[in-house]
């Protein structure tokens, strides 16, 4: 039992190393040439990613490579407070993409992951049986596939999904450079009508700085990027072009608003951008797609070992495509109220900054939108209130939840003394530290699967086996 991964972004290294982690044989197929991309792409790692890749080991290494950030500032005076989140990372880390890529591979290539660059699918086939993925190298063979291959997906293409949608913005200007003139630590954001600007640190001497300019947006992602643009749009977002120099790399990308209809067509599934395409406001399309990864990792893995039924991976689609939707929505909202120059929407991101800044159950909210902890999945009728629900780290009787997430497997939190038989390949058991009651069976990635205020042994082991089988 074996699966195949398209795609060596940082989607596709998760899934595949959470999935050689758990003793799967796993085959990771990837078009770039090897070696990791010198462009930073995506800068930014929220703190649920961060819980994330503590649950695997990564976090605090990643933490101390970047630069951390209390507070995004959107529109020159919104401030986004993430110093109070119920995290361990309750901040913004600001870091290149490839160093979350650099992380990923060393942790794949450890486990085991068979990595083939240069290899670009060109269809894929599927029967009962199993899914065939055909390159100009040969076909592979496994039992599932999963196209974590960008949003010009070639799996997504061949399986006949579509990709409804549409581009948002399009010639945004995009560099790293040195700043003479330094602003605060903070990640900003803001707009004048006709132009708006992004600034972030990286914490090394270099910044991210973004632009795009209303009279310029037609023009393509291939049309060659002059530093002076660059400058002229920060100068007229921001008020200064803080003494910008020296960029070590100059480009220009349009954004598009897509989804997928469909993360599941039988054996095959889509994660990260092959599944959906978002605004780059709020920073939150790669912790989206790692999301993603974690999320159906364990479930995959599951069902090729045999431990539970192929159902559950509609359990995948079921969760992660409502919160694609959402980040669509708030991402895009934030892009256009940067982008806003008539009367009405200007007065609407008047009005959405005053209650965001004023009006704190709508601030947690927006808050947990952009960082990720905010998001449940749907729980079955008359579930615990905590079922579906993110579980913030803690410590128990033998570490930290995160620390025991590691194993990759299913983490049974039990009141002191009480001891339950689970199957031991797929349960860690652990004991609250101060006494309580309540037991609680914590998913893979984080979420609570089953809930109690108070049980004895036996329903305690019925809850196991309905979530992780016998």
């Amino acid at each position: 039992m074996s699966a195949l991964v398209v795609g060596a972004g940082p989607t596709g290294l998760l899934l595949a190393g959470d999935l050689a982690a758990a003793g799967v044989p796993v085959t990771v197929l990837d078009k770039r040439p090897e070696g990791l991309s010198n462009l930073s792409r995506a800068f930014g790692v929220h703190a649920r990613t961060l819980e994330l890749l503590d649950a695997r080991g990564l976090a605090d290494e990643l933490v101390a490579r970047g630069q951390v950030i209390g507070e995004l500032r959107l529109f020159g005076s919104l401030p986004f407070d993430i110093t109070s989140l119920d995290s361990r990372y309750a901040f913004l880390l600001v870091t290149p993409q490839y160093e979350v890529e650099r992380l990923l591979l060393r942790r794949a290539r450890d486990l085991g992951v068979e990595l083939h660059h240069g290899t670009e699918v060109t269809a894929v086939e599927q029967d009962g049986a199993g899914v065939t993925a055909v390159t100009p190298a040969g076909e592979f063979r496994a039992d599932y596939l999963v196209g974590a291959d960008g949003v010009r997906s070639a799996v997504r293409a061949a399986v006949g999904v579509p990709f409804p949608g549409h581009a948002v913005i399009k010639s945004v200007v995009l560099a790293d450079v040195r700043l003479r003139a330094e602003p605060d630590v903070v990640v900003r954001v803001h707009g004048i009508g006709d132009a708006f600007g992004f600034i972030a640190p990286f914490g090394d001497g270099w910044w991210r700085i973004g632009g795009w300019d209303r009279r310029n947006r037609d023009v393509p992602d291939d049309a060659p990027v002059e530093f002076e643009e660059l400058r002229s749009i920060t100068e007229r977002a921001f008020g200064s072009d803080y003494g910008m120099h020296s960029p070590r790399w100059l480009g220009r990308f349009h954004s598009d608003e897509r989804q997928a209809p469909r993360y599941r067509v039988d054996r095959v599934l889509l994660a990260g951008d092959a599944a959906h395409q978002h605004s780059p406001a709020g920073g939150q399309g790669m912790n989206t797609g790692l999301q993603d990864a974690a999320n159906l990792s364990w479930k995959l893995a599951a069902v090729v070992k045999g431990w539970s039924p192929p159902s559950l991976l509609d359990t995948y689609h079921a969760e992660r495509h409502p919160v694609g939707a959402k980040v669509l929505r708030s991402s895009g909202l934030n892009l256009r109220l940067a982008m806003a120059k008539n009367p009405a929407e200007v007065a609407l991101r008047a009005v959405r900054s005053f209650v965001v800044k004023h009006v704190r159950p709508v601030s947690r909210a927006a808050i947990g939108e952009i960082t990720g902890v905010g998001y449940a999945y749907p729980a079955p009728r008359g579930s615990h209130k905590l079922v579906g629900r993110r579980v913030p780290d803690q410590d128990l009787s033998t570490g930290r939840l995160y620390e025991l997430l590691r194993a990759g497997k299913h983490v049974l939190v039990l009141p002191a003394g009480v001891e339950v038989a689970v199957p031991q390949d797929r349960v860690v058991t652990a004991h609250w530290r101060d006494p309580r009651p309540d037991a609680l069976l914590v998913r893979p990635d984080g979420y609570a699967a089953w809930a109690a205020d108070a049980a004895g042994a036996s329903a305690v082991g019925a809850a196991v086996v309905d979530a992780v089988g016998t």
